[in-house]
């Protein structure tokens, strides 16, 4: 079903090329975890959730790939901190940025009609159309990268404490860090510029990750002092694990 999602999304222009590629790179890595959250996985979500929670400007940053597959529990994360969600793609053309925010509009407007999440207490309706979506007019730039890539918008990532970054990009993530950024990544490969750069790694697949993230935001507690390479390299563990059993 996700990679009919993305056939999808790609013959609508929504996806970069090397958007399959990408895709089936992490399932190759997701088949390695058993398809399923890992124990260092759960824990990294619970710090995410408590770190957004607790982040004086917390953005979602968002690409094509990310929307398709995860969009709407994205959106339901983002009314539950109250925090804008950010489109900002690698290989940028203003057709695609349209497709996107269109699409983000409909998936704000489907949750906004669904139930509310389990737990929730408020105007969810109202919550959830109150969700900014960024990414149309940037107007800001990150420090350390260059041409369309650095784009960005002030009242989202520029200004931002804490950002999600469900996707994998090293170059963005290291600029991001060196910026004072506390950066929280979701990202299959644990061996990854991405994952071995971030504040926080989930090492999962990004529907399942933003599902728990919606769970964990609801009932966060306190950031803890998170140790990042324990997480990669319990990941490793379990990648490795697996592929003896072969």
């Amino acid at each position: 079903m996700a990679r009919q999602k993305m056939v999808e999304a790609a013959s609508m222009g929504l996806l970069a090329e090397s958007a399959m590629i990408a895709h089936g790179r992490g399932e190759a890595y997701d088949y390695l975890l058993g398809e399923k959250t890992i124990g260092s996985a759960s824990l990294a979500i619970s710090e995410a959730a408590a770190r957004l929670s607790k982040a004086k400007n917390p953005v979602i940053s968002v690409n094509g790939n990310t929307v398709v597959l995860a969009g709407r529990d994205l959106i339901r994360l983002a009314a539950i901190i109250g925090c804008p969600i950010e489109v900002n793609i690698y290989y940028r053309t203003e057709e695609r940025i349209r497709g996107l925010l269109s699409l983000l509009d409909e998936q704000r407007e489907e949750v906004a009609s669904g139930t509310p999440p389990d737990g929730w207490i408020g105007d969810w309706r109202g919550c959830v159309l109150s969700v900014t979506i960024l990414g149309s007019d940037p107007d800001d730039s990150i420090d350390g990268l260059e041409g369309p890539r650095s784009l960005c918008c002030a009242d989202g990532i520029g200004n931002a404490d804490v950002i999600l970054v469900p996707l994998e990009d090293g170059d963005r993530c290291e600029a991001l860090v060196s910026l004072g950024k506390q950066v929280l990544v979701i990202d299959l490969n644990p061996l990854s510029r991405t994952a071995r750069k971030a504040t926080v790694t989930i090492v999962d697949e990004v529907s399942r990750a933003a599902e728990e993230l919606v769970k964990s935001a609801l009932e966060a507690g306190s950031p803890t002092e998170w140790d990042n390479e324990w997480c990669l390299k319990d990941a490793l563990s379990v990648i490795s694990d697996a592929g003896s059993l072969i």
